[in-house]
């Protein structure tokens, strides 16, 4: 099972990640209404701290099915299959966790002809269309018109926003995707250094780099608050050191060059 993990921990309560950096509680409040729970387990501190973006601990109510239904979003991304309603008009998940119908679609036709036809598989997709798919929980890469503030480093965690504005991205000719650093079926990514290696064999540098990955640099951690740290995923160039270091954006993208 995929790492975006859901466990119900009560009737009306549910856990929310499988624990890599964190767990937050929502709960059903009533017919209509969920609430998060203010305060969220963190792994890097193994205590309860504030849930992000929330100010205090008494949490944050959502309508269920309210116009940006973010409570039917977060079991959406967090559960595998069609979304129902129990007598009590609560959520009932068909499969809590992500599973493989999350990325390949119903399987009943696979399992009797198991064949590659009768499956979904991503990689047929193009380079584009793997990000969009991966964008539909880990958020959408940005579209044209669209506005994100860079600035915010919350907005870090959303790897295909990044990830579409880098210029190894856009340069790639349709080949650069979310599987080419990143293992599906494992919470794992390949070595950086190799798939780097594929277009940048001779890169030129102007400091020291000797024993430095090649992510350490070019894909910055952002941390931003002291329990919960995420990776850049606009690759580029940083500068990271003294009054104007910005792990956020690109030297040359922010300079406009």
């Amino acid at each position: 099972m995929h790492a975006r993990a859901l466990a119900r921990t009560s009737d009306n309560r549910w856990a929310f990640g499988a624990g890599a950096q964190a767990v937050t509680y929502v709960s059903s409040r009533d017919e209509d209404s969920y609430l998060e729970h203010g305060l969220s387990w963190y792994r890097k501190s193994g205590t309860t701290a504030l849930t992000p973006g929330h100010t205090d601990a008494r949490g944050v109510a959502y309508r269920t099915f309210g116009p940006d239904a973010e409570v039917l979003r977060c079991f959406r991304c967090h559960s595998t299959g069609t979304l129902a309603l129990t007598e009590t008009r609560s959520v009932k998940p068909s499969e809590p966790g992500v599973h493989c119908e999350a990325c390949h679609g119903p399987g009943a036709i696979h399992a009797a002809k198991p064949e590659r036809a009768s499956i979904r598989n991503p990689k047929d997709l193009t380079a584009a269309g793997i990000n969009d798919l991966c964008g539909q929980c880990h958020r959408m890469p940005t579209t044209s018109g669209a506005i994100t503030n860079f600035e915010n480093p919350w907005n870090v965690r959303h790897q295909p926003v990044y990830f579409s504005q880098s210029a190894c991205f856009l340069k790639s000719g349709g080949k650069l995707s979310c599987l080419t650093c990143h293992a599906p079926h494992q919470d794992t990514k390949v070595n950086g250094e190799t798939v780097c290696a594929q277009c940048h064999a001779q890169p030129r540098h102007t400091m020291n780099v000797a024993g430095q990955l090649c992510t350490s640099c070019h894909m910055p951690v952002v941390a931003p608050s002291p329990n919960l740290s995420f990776v850049n995923h606009w690759i580029g160039v940083y500068r990271l050191t003294g009054p104007a270091a910005n792990p956020l954006r690109p030297v040359k993208q922010r300079a406009g060059r």
